[in-house]
């Protein structure tokens, strides 16, 4: 796939990222997240601050993101990025709650995901790709 190709590959639908990190003591850790684009060639998903996925983040900002088409002939995107947690933007906590509500629960859902979501304790992080595969029809 093209830059072009894969940017609109993973923002279809309601696609999950699987979203890779290492823990402090090594293991690894990989979790689906609701996630959106933000400015900049960046992806963006919002959290707990005291979630595995922000806890494996503070001990390595390198990370790995999987987008999947699960159906025939299967195409995937795999980024590998250097992530960043904000935590002191309440404003930018509202919006990125309120975009992936409206994504992946619909448009009349997203204020409601905003208000539930964007909370104290709750934070922003900001994936800036590194590298990037992406491979379409993998199966034809």
């Amino acid at each position: 796939m093209t830059e072009a190709e894969w940017r609109e590959f993973i923002m279809v639908g309601t696609r999950t990222g699987k979203l890779g990190a290492v823990r402090a003591d090594g293991r690894p850790l990989v979790l689906p997240i609701w996630f959106v684009r933000g400015d900049h060639a960046t992806l963006m998903f919002q959290t707990s601050t005291s979630s595995a996925k922000v806890r494996a983040i503070r001990h390595e900002p390198r990370v790995c993101l999987t987008v999947d088409d699960e159906t025939p002939p299967y195409s995937f995107v795999m980024i590998e990025a250097l992530a960043t947690v904000i935590t002191d933007d309440d404003d930018l906590c509202q919006r990125i709650a309120r975009e992936c509500g409206a994504r992946y629960m619909g448009a009349d859902r997203a204020e409601e995901f905003a208000r539930r979501n964007a909370v104290p304790g709750e934070c922003v992080v900001v994936l800036q790709p590194t590298r990037v595969i992406a491979e379409a029809g993998v199966s034809a």
